[in-house]
């Protein structure tokens, strides 16, 4: 049995089986619905919205909390990418102690090869079936989330943020955490330039991105969640919420497996280049 990361379950009403006898005036009146036990139970485009934004925000804080500090046993993106770069210098190692890293000349192949490190070892944990039990716990949302897509968006977020700051790139900045929230979720470079209605190739589109309007980011932001939303939430929250909120029933996906993680990685690359 496959385990989930939920503090928050989902009360379900049940159905009464009371019957009457009506009077004509009763007939005709327009009958109260009666909340089922099922999937079907109808719900207002409003309170199906509301509950999509609520549990899209917190993946997005999930996401903002993995780059940050880390979930569980894992460090935080910058930490963690300070580490592998660390290993690969040796004594010519300079810790950075400002959010963005400055490349030096001299350094790109080290960075090259810290990256395909990150990959790796992405790679083998995304494929390493239960690695997320010691995480449980660590996510408290109105939805549940199967611990093992959980893991995924963790696996993902951390290394496409690590590859982004390693690059020469501020995790934190918004502009960049919405790239790197929407390669975690699986877009290629050509999606996510579409997404934010630049006409430019992955190579120059960051440049682009960075000159948007805080306006524009915050809601393509938004719509990162909801894409979130779609491809980590449940089976039975997203039968729910697609009713009402259109941009969650066409991009569901399952679980990103090792396959994925590499994807995610060199779409990470692409989007990244040094500055």
């Amino acid at each position: 049995m496959s385990s989930t990361t939920s503090l928050m379950p989902e009360a379900t009403p049940t159905a009464t089986s009371d019957e009457a006898t009506l009077t004509a005036e009763e007939a005709t009146a327009p009958a109260e619905e009666t909340p089922v036990a099922d999937e079907e139970t109808p719900v207002s485009d409003e309170e199906t919205t509301t509950a999509a934004e609520r549990a899209s925000g917190q993946l997005l804080k999930l996401v903002g909390t993995v780059i940050d500090t880390g979930v569980g046993p894992l460090t935080g993106s910058i930490t963690w990418a300070e580490d592998r770069l660390a290993r690969v210098q040796g004594t010519r190692y300079e810790h950075n102690a400002n959010p963005t890293r400055k490349v030096r000349s001299d350094e790109h192949d080290d960075i090259e090869k810290a990256i395909k490190r990150l990959i790796i070892e992405s790679v083998e944990a995304a494929s390493v079936n239960g690695f997320v039990t010691g995480l449980g716990g660590f996510i408290a949302m109105p939805i549940t989330v199967p611990a093992n897509m959980a893991g995924a968006l963790v696996i993902n977020a951390r290394l496409t943020a690590a590859i982004a700051y390693l690059r020469g790139y501020d995790p934190k900045d918004p502009h960049v955490r919405t790239v790197v929230t929407l390669i975690a979720v699986g877009s290629n470079a050509q999606q996510i330039v579409k997404t934010f209605g630049i006409a430019a190739g992955a190579k120059v589109a960051i440049q682009a991105i960075k000159k948007l309007p805080i306006v524009l980011i915050r809601e393509i932001n938004k719509k990162a969640g909801f894409m979130l939303l779609a491809k980590f939430g449940t089976k039975r929250a997203l039968v729910t919420l697609s009713k009402g909120v259109p941009l969650v029933g066409g991009v569901i996906g399952g679980a990103v497996d090792a396959t994925m993680t590499t994807v995610i990685g060199r779409t990470a690359s692409a989007m990244f280049p040094v500055d």
